[in-house]
């Protein structure tokens, strides 16, 4: 059940028993949950944590507004997941191929990737990536550029089917039958996050030149009607449908790569694909509304959802139960309990290496800020959310790429 944080303006609806609510998080909603335009309550997951301008971990649903710090830089950032006809037993004693055969295959990180990839990008386009940027974004991605040239600045081409760095992953994960998943997180990559940066500016500009003032520079907003509001839903709609893409195109080069170093398997009947930070047009509590979710998942009734925990502890694929005060939501994650530089400065390689035992992956100084002790637990973070989602399957890493 959820649990009503104080608030001298507007309600809070918050599933965090049992977890940690750091005070600048709690400040961060506070904020949120005071703007006018607010519908009925923001509603606020046991993985939350502070953000930019608004709180990971948070539902905010608006009346004709939308707040683009709400939704954030790394637009539709998302999760997605397929189960495989491999099991435990199919596996090699050593993943090391695999991993490396995922590495070659998606370019990752901010370092040369083979001859493929350069700094996380594609340095020659696959085929296939450039017919579908053709056929699916390229348009309308032309048509955003005309209105806002300034956001033509990357090679946005190059970095469709690419990890990017930070949290994202790609993962091979057996669950409680030792059924073989394959998962991965990722998003809009660069042009997301400068769709992001570029629209929460001009929104701070905007309040600017109305002369309204805000609790949070960072809740900067568009009321529909104004010049740039049909702009924006453009540009985060479309970055949105390129981070779907993105995950396709990963999963298919990471199944690829698997399928030469594994025994033969085929895809299971379970995949999943959704977005954790995105803006979607809704109706609730009697009203169409816009519901941003800045590290949630929507979770209606049978909806399918993906929460994962960290390196070296466990997964799960979710249903939803279609709770209405959480808007139809849950949790994205374990959510952060302490900053990367934070985890940086307390852990070490060493820490690191016991704390990701069993599994596959990179165990170095520079994947420290991802130690699974820099997230909440997320045990407890399932128990937080009963009433929100039903556990489908619980998953186990036993392979990790890191971004």
């Amino acid at each position: 059940m959820f649990t009503i944080v104080s608030a001298p303006k507007g309600l809070i609806k918050a599933w965090i028993d049992g977890v940690p609510l750091e005070d600048k998080a709690a400040a961060q909603l506070r904020n949120t949950a005071g703007m006018p335009f607010i519908h009925s309550h923001i509603a606020v997951m046991p993985d939350v944590h502070m953000g930019l301008g608004a709180t990971v971990g948070s539902v905010v649903p608006t009346h004709k507004a939308i707040i683009p710090a709400a939704v954030g830089v790394d637009i539709g950032c998302g999760m997605m997941a397929v189960q495989t006809t491999l099991t435990a037993s199919d596996l090699p004693d050593s993943l090391a191929a695999a991993r490396n055969a995922i590495e070659i295959a998606v370019p990752h990180g901010r370092t040369h990737n083979g001859a493929r990839g350069d700094r996380g990008a594609w340095h020659d386009v696959p085929t296939a990536t450039a017919a579908l940027w053709n056929a699916e974004l390229a348009t309308d991605y032309a048509r955003i550029l005309e209105k806002h040239p300034k956001l033509g600045k990357g090679n946005d081409v190059n970095h469709l089917g690419t990890l990017g760095t930070g949290n994202h992953f790609i993962e091979l994960c057996l669950d409680e039958a030792g059924a073989v998943w394959i998962m991965l997180h990722s998003g809009s990559r660069g042009v997301g996050n400068r769709f992001g940066s570029y629209f929460i500016e001009l929104a701070q500009k905007e309040m600017a030149r109305f002369f309204i003032n805000l609790p949070d520079r960072d809740l900067a907003y568009f009321a529909e009607g104004t010049v740039y509001f049909n702009d924006y839903v453009e540009a985060v709609g479309w970055a949105q449908r390129y981070a779907r893409h993105n995950r396709e195109l990963m999963m298919a080069a990471a199944v690829r790569a698997l399928a030469a170093e594994l025994p033969p398997f085929e895809l299971g009947a379970t995949a999943v694909n959704c977005h954790h930070n995105y803006v979607e047009r809704e109706h609730h509590f009697g009203a169409n509304v816009w519901v941003t979710r800045k590290g949630a998942v929507r979770a209606r009734v049978g909806d399918l959802g993906i929460i994962p925990g960290s390196m070296g502890t466990r997964s799960y694929i979710v249903q939803g139960k279609g709770n209405p005060d959480s808007f139809c939501s849950c949790s994205h994650g374990a959510g952060r309990v302490m900053s990367r530089t934070a985890a940086r400065k307390l852990f070490t390689v060493e820490d690191q290496i016991r704390a990701t035992e069993g599994v596959e992956c990179r165990k170095d100084a520079e994947v420290i800020d991802e130690i699974p002790m820099a997230y909440k637990d997320i045990d407890a973070v399932m128990a937080a959310q009963g009433d929100l989602v039903e556990i489908v399957h619980t998953l186990r890493q036993v392979l990790c790429v890191k971004g």
